[in-house]
């Protein structure tokens, strides 16, 4: 698959992802919006904001410069960038804030789709918070960004559901990816450790700690792994993703007992 044609799935993702998004945002009564997520500080409206936000910034908008203090929960230059754009929009309707997202998305689409990228090392030429990213990592990273949202949104308003859709298996694998990271570098595991990680719905992966001290991906699980872990897509994501802690039972480990117990707990990769 060239780099054009991969760079088009992931628009087609994230914009089915911004219709999920928006469409769930717009069943939810307003007197909800103010119900906390998972995310310390963010209510239903502070997500719904985030995501205003970045998608005003890459769809060509002015940046947002206001002071928004010294909050608990914000950690970091990257949590003062986005909290500029919550503060900004603390006083905007439910309408407003959708309204905007869609608007931003469509221009955003429409300019991707007139001009679209053919190189993913290139440099996007508008991106938020001065990150480093090339076309792959900016355009791989928005369906996870905004599907994870959308499920912090879901889950504090007590609205179950997008498991399944195009973008949560595009999450799903891309977060698998860092598990040899995990192993390697936050859990130290020693050369030839292997990892087996079997997400419901997708491919199990499995990874080996190389000579270099690497989590290198394996072609094929091994058929006895140093350690494994199993579990459905939504337990998951919300580990990955530093989210709530899942029911007991919900993570199968294999093998080291002990290793798997020390993955499980650095398995949080998202900021």
């Amino acid at each position: 698959m060239s780099d054009r044609e991969r760079l088009a799935e992931y628009v087609e993702v994230w914009w089915q992802a911004i219709d999920d998004f928006a469409a769930l945002l717009e069943e939810i009564p307003e007197d909800q919006w103010s119900t906390p997520t998972d995310l310390p500080g963010w209510d239903v409206r502070a997500v719904a904001a985030h995501i205003a936000h970045l998608e005003g910034v890459l769809a060509g908008n002015p940046e947002e410069t206001v002071q928004v203090g010294e909050p608990d929960h914000v950690a970091g230059l990257m949590g003062l960038y986005t909290e500029q754009g919550v503060v900004t929009r603390r006083h905007r309707t439910p309408d407003e804030l959708i309204n905007e997202i869609r608007e931003s998305a469509t221009a955003r689409k429409t300019g991707l789709l007139a001009d679209p990228p053919t190189d993913g090392s290139a440099k996007p030429p508008q991106i938020f918070g001065g990150v480093g990213w090339d076309w792959q990592t900016l355009l791989r990273n928005r369906p996870l960004d905004v599907w994870m949202h959308e499920q912090d949104v879901r889950r504090a308003v007590g609205r179950p559901g997008g498991l399944d859709s195009p973008a949560a298996a595009h999450t799903s694998v891309y977060l698998a990816e860092s598990m040899g990271y995990v192993l390697a570098k936050r859990a130290g595991a020693p050369t030839g450790t292997t990892l087996v990680v079997t997400v419901e719905g997708q491919e199990p992966v499995a990874f080996v700690v190389d000579e270099r001290g690497r989590g290198e991906l394996l072609p094929e699980p091994p058929s006895e792994p140093t350690v494994s872990l199993a579990m459905d897509r939504e337990t998951f994501v919300q580990l990955a993703g530093g989210r709530c802690a899942p029911p007991p039972g919900a993570v199968d480990v294999g093998g080291d007992q002990e290793l798997g117990a020390r993955l499980l707990d650095l398995i949080a990769v998202t900021p």
